[in-house]
């Protein structure tokens, strides 16, 4: 028993230094960016433009993370996020609804895709990329039926909840003509901050946390160790794809429209980003925040590249 409780500690413990790592690196990268490129780079309204294009990114991956600790993977949620996206979108535009019905929607959605998975992984122990790559598919064609052309939102509520921008103290910048722009984020990226500090806490400090951790680093341990197996995979499909729901509500705030095409390739960055902030795909090892910085070190590699290339062109 005691052997068990030491390889949890040792896998925390590579969490830690794979966290610290990926830290490091993202701030030389950026301040490497500053330094070479110059430019926008050099304002703070940089890094929250960062933040405000990836916060539906954030949280998918977050969830994705929970999935990954625990031994599994999620392919879906790319899939997810379009669902939700062009349901609320029909939901406003077409239907007439209400801001607080295409929130329960995008929740439903979410809690329904991850009860079936959950159910299908966990309980009938089928591998989880067949489940969720089903999923994917699935939520593509579910996309298409709601609706097949793309549109923007017309809804004034909706659109005056879009372009609500929340002011981030001493971080603006004088623009060209001498004047001041505060700098700002979007609603989107509140959330998913919040998100992110709640999932840490929830697998620092608590059981469930320390269960999906046991869990992906060997269920046989886990079982030994009094922990419902099961229960802890089903809860780790349930959360992902709750939180591909709320990515997608955050999605959809941000690009404003409805479209068969949205999220293409998400579940990709999801997993790219899990991995590049010291998740690993065998399960047992990883960190919410380390996820954090892995989306802001994708985005800053893919901004540095943009970059370069606007300055060759």
């Amino acid at each position: 028993m005691n052997k068990e409780k030491k390889s949890i500690f040792n896998k925390m413990n590579d969490t830690s230094l794979l966290l610290t790592i990926t830290i490091v690196i993202f701030l030389l990268m950026y301040i490497g960016a500053i330094v070479i490129q110059g430019g926008g780079f050099t304002k703070p309204q940089m890094f929250f433009n960062i933040l405000n294009a990836n916060a539906a990114l954030i949280i998918t991956a977050c969830g994705m993370s929970i999935v990954m600790i625990s031994g599994g993977i999620d392919i879906s949620v790319g899939g997810v996020v379009a669902l939700v996206s062009m349901s609320c979108a029909v939901y406003l535009d077409h239907k007439g609804g209400s801001i607080i019905g295409s929130i329960l929607i995008a929740l439903g959605i979410g809690i329904a895709f991850g009860l079936v998975q959950g159910f299908l992984v966990a309980v009938l122990d089928i591998q989880p990329f067949i489940v969720s790559l089903a999923g994917m598919f699935f939520a593509r064609g579910m996309t298409t039926i709601v609706n097949t052309a793309p549109f923007n939102v017309e809804d004034e509520e909706f659109n005056a909840l879009k372009l609500t921008r929340v002011n981030v103290p001493f971080m603006g910048s004088v623009n060209k003509k001498g004047i001041y722009v505060p700098a700002y984020v979007e609603i989107g990226v509140i959330v998913a901050l919040l998100i992110v500090v709640l999932l840490f806490l929830v697998l620092r400090w608590t059981r469930l946390g320390r269960s999906f951790y046991a869990v992906g680093g060997n269920k046989q341990s886990a079982l030994m160790m009094g922990i419902n197996v099961r229960r802890t995979k089903f809860l780790s499909h349930l959360i992902c794809s709750v939180l591909a729901g709320i990515g997608g509500y955050v999605y959809f705030l941000h690009v404003g429209s409805g479209s068969a095409s949205h999220a293409m390739g998400m579940e990709m960055n999801a997993i790219a980003s899990s991995i590049i902030g010291g998740t690993m795909l065998t399960g047992g090892v990883g960190n919410i925040i380390g996820t954090l910085f892995g989306v802001l070190s994708l985005s800053t590699i893919q901004n540095i590249v943009a970059s370069a290339g606007l300055d060759q062109a």
